[in-house]
């Protein structure tokens, strides 16, 4: 029998499930100029540890790296992992006041202008438990496979304004300098034109414009 999906084209922004929606909105202002791109929604639903996703913020040189690292940490931000270098560039993670966990990084590793605080690309990374099949899912909804390689899956999402990838649970909590043992709800809604639905690994998706 076939299966008709929606198709996702674009991903408008993210829903973030907090305990405090007005400071939570303040805090993604303050620290990394966010507004339309995160948005807020008061939630005590039960979680506890790592909540399976991260969100990467991706940008042009260390300066900006470091400029968004300090502010975050000074709207309260707890460090995670300090800016360093690494063989794939220069980065850093904090963790937000509602337990969001941010990546700042920059592939490369020395300033070539002015320090900015512009953001090239915001990324959520979802935790999956098999690639393979969340990898599926998403290509029968319409996304199309930039890059594939083991554990590692990053869609082609063109002039979308945040983009997607997948990576195995454990290893993205690895990468993110925290434990994988997790459980509870992940407190994240990714908003699409694809419309409101929730994948293999329990993420929720909704309407663009939520």
């Amino acid at each position: 029998m076939n299966t008709t999906h929606a198709t996702i084209s674009a991903i408008d922004s993210i829903t973030l499930e907090v305990a405090d929606p007005e400071a939570a909105t303040r805090f993604y202002a303050d620290a990394f100029g966010l507004t339309t791109q995160v948005r807020t929604v008061k939630s005590d639903a039960e979680t506890s540890g790592f909540r399976g996703f991260t969100v990467s913020l991706v940008v042009s040189q260390p300066g900006t790296v470091r400029s968004l690292f300090d502010s975050a940490v000074a709207a309260g931000a707890t460090v995670i992992k300090h800016v360093e270098k690494s063989l794939w560039g220069i980065g850093g993670v904090v963790q937000a006041p509602d337990g969001t966990i941010w990546q700042i990084a920059t592939s490369q590793k020395k300033d070539t202008g002015p320090v900015t605080r512009d953001i090239d690309h915001i990324v959520v990374l979802l935790g999956a438990e098999d690639v393979s099949a969340s990898k599926k899912f998403y290509v029968d909804h319409g996304l199309t496979v930039g890059k594939s390689f083991g554990s590692y899956v990053d869609f082609a999402t063109g002039d979308s304004p945040i983009g997607l990838g997948l990576y195995k649970r454990r290893a993205l909590a690895k990468a993110a300098g925290v434990p994988a043992e997790g459980s509870g709800a992940h407190r994240i809604r990714l908003n699409s034109d694809g419309g409101a639905f929730t994948d293999p690994d329990g993420f929720a998706w909704g309407s663009a414009g939520e």
